[in-house]
């Protein structure tokens, strides 16, 4: 297994350092890294201190410094230790500048402003939570999507996903001795989608589930026939309705909720089309 440390300086949160870290490491295999997460970095003081962690633990340096002054130091540092050291936005930002014809506004955290779409995204959070499995559904009306599956399909991880995109989601677990709300059946604003996975995988899931609560791993919820009805009972429900259905079984939460957000987009391109056409 490969081993190194990797040093992620932010003068903001560093939330889109962690995520660019995540997606690159994913491209090996057997890799073991040593995190060191530097957020908020403002000071020469605090700097200084983290270089000297940084020249004791050598390895990779990745970091978002809009302070000319800070960024030239950590630079000069790195270069005089040796230690590669890259700021991953520059290449996107350079490639805007060009397009644009404007000089990049170099200001600290600038993405975490708390402009409108920074309380658009804190309102679909709450809603999200509220109206999670099946909760407040006389509600449901003003999400923006809802997701409908049986237990253990991803359902509320995908729902906070897409909730921190600023989508409002609700989801509902299906139960065949337990119909939905009958307001399920009438939504016109939002998009409601299915979420299925394959019955070896559910049951899996649920096993994993049971054992994790000290319960019983064999029970009625993780019986072959019943849980292949379950399944078979959900997919005839997201036919009936003309719903869109995506298989979760070999998808992560960011995966499924990519595949949502481009249904959503295409659905929302039809509904204004058609309000055209009857407008006309």
């Amino acid at each position: 297994m490969g081993q190194f440390h990797l040093h992620l300086l932010s003068d903001s949160t560093g939330e889109t350092l962690e995520n660019i870290a995540k997606a690159g490491i994913a491209q090996f295999e057997n890799i073991d890294s040593i995190r060191h997460f530097w957020p908020m970095v403002r000071s020469d003081v605090h700097l200084d201190r983290i270089l000297s962690e940084i020249a004791r633990n050598p390895g990779l340096v990745l970091f978002t410094l809009a302070n000319t002054s800070l960024r030239q130091k950590l630079e000069d540092s790195c270069r005089a230790l040796g230690i590669p050291h890259v700021a991953p936005l520059d290449t996107v930002t350079d490639a805007m500048s060009s397009i644009l014809g404007q000089e990049m506004r170099n200001r600290p955290g600038r993405k975490h402003i708390l402009d409108d779409a920074y309380f658009a995204r804190i309102d679909a959070i709450q809603f999200t939570i509220a109206h999670d499995d099946g909760l407040n559904w006389e509600n449901w009306e003003e999400a923006d999507i809802v997701l409908a599956g049986v237990s253990r399909t991803s359902k509320t991880p995908t729902s906070i996903y897409l909730a921190n995109r600023g989508y409002k989601t609700a989801n509902i677990p299906l139960v065949p001795e337990s119909p939905p709300p009958d307001r399920l059946f009438h939504l016109t604003r939002p998009m409601v989608v299915g979420l299925t996975t394959s019955t070896e995988r559910l049951i899996q899931v649920r096993r994993n589930r049971l054992l994790s609560l000290n319960q019983s791993p064999e029970t009625s919820y993780v019986d072959t026939d019943k849980v292949q009805s379950e399944v078979a009972h959900a997919r005839r429900l997201f036919a009936d309705n003309g719903w869109p259905v995506i298989d979760v079984t070999r998808r992560s939460i960011e995966e499924t909720a990519a595949a949502i957000i481009n249904l959503h987009g295409d659905w929302l391109n039809r509904s204004s089309s058609d309000d055209m056409r009857d407008m006309a």
